[in-house]
């Protein structure tokens, strides 16, 4: 006789007037392994200290909920159906997260929170992208308990006993019950390859990272792609009740069309990585999803460039930001009209003849000097034009004759 996985005899425990589910246990345990190894990456990129616990208070709440709405809106049947109870759609406890949905509404909630404490979010999905899928795997084990999320019948030797499982008033209770001992049948345990091939996954994303250093959001890409492919697969050998569209699970449109659009970000996305400068809240303006020419001048000036020019790169962001607002993006820009013998920063004498000469300048910054500030104490005020004639006089008198 083969010796099958045997299931838990059971998945709720009673204490008191509480019951403890393994299912909400492993939902914890790996929401907080992920804000655990989410902020040790977060900071080792540059990240200051807290931020994933900040944003994780956002994100948390709406991939939760974003979970439970996929879960209901594919399976609607089971809660509004003939047999259904729409109370039930309430009762996250008793299961039924759908990840895509947990996924687009938790980076909703990640984004909030993102733009609140000025942050980038695509370098901030970068960072969490391997533990929320070390969470992923972790959370798998509650559906282990909970009997659930299994494939087709099996004879083979790892093949995943099912027992029959009853409440205390004998009536059948698959999800709350306890196990009987009577196998009901022997499955393949799809739970157990999706979180085999999500650990697997991990590693990859994070020898990728080491080795080739991406960023700005093409690492989190890459974990969806990554989750997508595996979850395909595994749909394929499901045949627990779900919606289908021309006979195909509706979770096998869902992973293929989410593959594509997450391989596509990755080839497009702006290649290097985000330098730690650009991580702090100070670092300057941080443009909104759709401000195409901001994303692509932050994107360039955190592909390498020095921290010397640091302050530059800000401002052309935040000249890319406001060309996105004012829609001026596409305007050639005029030069400015600078006037005779002034400077273009401060209005200052000009010393053109004193730099031609190769005079020193130090000589000649005094004797300029001298002059300027005797004239200012002995003549009057005069009109803006005659004070440009004076300061265009001064500055030839002062230059050397040797050109």
């Amino acid at each position: 006789m083969l010796a099958y996985l045997p299931s838990p005899p059971q998945g709720v425990w009673d204490i008191g007037p509480f019951p403890l589910r393994a299912y909400a246990i492993c939902i914890i345990i790996g929401i907080i392994v992920a804000i655990w190894w989410g902020e040790k990456r977060w900071q080792n990129r540059g990240g200051e200290a807290g931020t994933v616990l900040d944003v994780a208070v956002f994100a948390v709440p709406f991939g939760l909920i974003g979970g439970r709405l996929y879960h209901v809106a594919t399976d609607w049947q089971k809660y509004f159906g003939a047999d259904g109870n729409p109370v039930d759609a309430l009762k996250i406890y008793q299961g039924g997260l759908g990840i895509w949905g947990a996924v687009f509404f938790g980076a909703i909630g990640a984004w909030i929170a993102c733009r609140i404490y000025k942050i980038p979010l695509p370098a901030f999905g970068d960072a969490i992208a391997p533990p929320i899928l070390l969470a992923q795997a972790i959370g798998r084990l509650g559906n282990y308990f909970n009997q659930e999320l299994y494939g087709r019948d099996t004879d083979l030797p790892w093949g995943l006993e099912i027992y029959l499982r009853f409440d205390d008033a004998g009536r059948l209770d698959m999800m709350n019950g306890v196990s009987s001992g009577e196998v009901h049948s022997v499955v393949h345990p799809t739970f157990l390859y999706e979180l085999i091939w999500n650990v697997l996954v991990v590693i990859a994303l994070v020898l990728i990272d080491r080795r080739m250093r991406i960023g700005h959001g093409r690492l989190f890409a890459l974990y969806v792609a990554g989750y997508c492919f595996g979850r395909f697969f595994v749909e394929l050998m499901r045949d627990d009740e779900a919606t289908q569209i021309a006979g195909i699970r509706i979770n096998s449109f869902t992973s293929g069309l989410v593959f594509l659009a997450a391989v596509a970000y990755v080839l497009l996305a702006t290649k290097g990585r985000e330098t730690p400068e650009q991580l702090s809240p100070d670092a300057g303006p941080r443009p909104w999803p759709w401000q195409l020419g901001a994303l692509r001048a932050a994107g360039a000036a955190g592909a390498g460039a020095p921290a010397s020019s640091e302050s530059e790169s800000e401002g052309a962001v935040g000249e890319a930001i406001e060309d996105d607002e004012s829609g001026s993006a596409d305007k050639p820009s005029e030069p400015d009209e600078e006037t005779p013998g002034k400077s273009a920063d401060d209005g200052s004498p000009t010393s053109d003849a004193v730099a031609d000469s190769g005079a020193p300048e130090g000589k000649s910054d005094s004797g300029a000097g001298t002059r300027a500030e005797e004239s200012a104490d002995t003549e009057p005020e005069s009109s803006d034009d005659s004070a440009v004639e004076k300061d265009g006089a001064t500055a030839e008198s002062t230059a050397p004759r040797g050109k």
